[in-house]
């Protein structure tokens, strides 16, 4: 499909550059079918949601991955994508000009790397010296990796720490957050629990590629990259199960949807997982597990603005998000969410 049929125009004014506080202050946008739109904040999420439904959410925890050094006297960016093994990452590189294979990193506070590899999309290799786990380096060293459209607009400080990760947050891993997830709070888990709604999580370590631009034309010529995740065999089982109880299951956020989309068969059952996914779901594909969303609004022309319109379609995904900006819903990873069930 064309890339440009997912582009809309977004005033810069609706792009959050904090989350609501409290947590679940932040409004929903509820699309059920063809019915029409409804307007509500997340602490109302129980009110569309079944006895017996299950919400799956995704447990990994951002690092503080984007770090800044010199080589020399050139000044160089680096945001940690995804891990190699223990002392290895590859990372995303600005003033990749000044950076050759061999070259050595000073980040400050004691952390050092060298540039090991190039990689095909300009990504390096960054092999950490030392002993210590790459992660209590990044804790000196590093911050949190804002996405683009905040950290253009503000710095990145100490409130960002707590405030882009999510309460489930429990394995350490990823360089963006599993955003829909930011809006829950434990009073809402408690009404959720009420409702008899259940809550299961699994591990996917969100890559920065996520923000990345779809630049082809054509939907078919766009290469994901791939990210690591796991699904526990005792999950798994769970989640069949209220599927042949006719639960529904509803991912919270895209990584969720994306990973429980790759661990599925064609017959519809969950599978435990553990590997790289580069999923790419696009308008046409046919859903296997997933009965519903719930997700922030996302970039135009993004892979994941692609996401929502197959599971929604996209004539259904426009006008949602054209209410949404006439309505003046706060966009992106601080903003608002919506309940999508198709």
């Amino acid at each position: 499909m064309r890339v440009d049929l997912f582009d809309f125009d977004l005033p810069q004014d609706l792009i959050a550059l904090r989350p609501a506080s409290p947590r679940d202050s932040s409004r929903l946008l509820v699309a059920k079918g063809g019915t029409a739109l409804e307007d509500h904040v997340t602490r109302d999420l129980p009110e569309f949601l079944d006895a017996g439904d299950i919400l799956v959410f995704n447990d990994t925890r951002v690092i503080p991955a984007q770090l800044t050094g010199k080589r020399g006297e050139a000044t160089i960016g680096a945001t940690l994508h995804k891990r190699i093994d223990l002392r290895r990452w590859q990372a995303f590189i600005r003033n990749a000009k000044r950076l050759r294979p061999g070259d050595f990193i000073e980040f400050g506070n004691g952390v050092t790397a060298i540039a090991e590899e190039r990689h095909d999309d300009g990504s390096f290799t960054l092999m950490f010296e030392g002993d210590e786990p790459v992660e209590v380096l990044l804790e000196r060293a590093g911050t949190m990796p804002l996405p683009p459209y905040i950290a253009g607009k503000r710095p990145t400080d100490e409130r960002d720490r707590e405030d882009y990760q999510t309460i489930f947050a429990r394995e350490d891993g990823a360089v963006a957050a599993p955003t829909a997830a930011l809006h829950f709070t434990p009073e809402l888990l408690a009404a959720l629990v009420q409702k008899g709604v259940g809550r299961e999580t699994l591990t996917l370590h969100v890559g920065a590629g996520t923000f990345l631009p779809v630049k082809a034309y054509d939907t078919d010529d766009h290469q994901m990259h791939s990210e690591w995740g796991r699904i526990e065999p005792d999950v798994a089982e769970r989640l069949n199960a209220a599927r042949a109880r006719g639960n529904r299951v509803i991912a919270v956020g895209t990584t969720s949807l994306r990973l429980l989309e790759s661990a599925a068969t064609r017959d519809g059952q969950v599978r435990a997982f553990a590997g790289d996914t580069d999923i790419f779901i696009t308008p046409g594909y046919r859903f296997r597990v997933v009965d519903g969303l719930m997700t922030n609004f996302h970039l135009p022309k993004s892979t994941l603005m692609m996401l929502v319109s197959a599971l929604m379609g996209r004539e259904r995904m426009m006008e949602v998000y054209d209410h949404a900006i006439a309505a003046k819903y706060r966009f992106y990873s601080y903003g608002d969410s919506s309940l999508l069930i198709p």
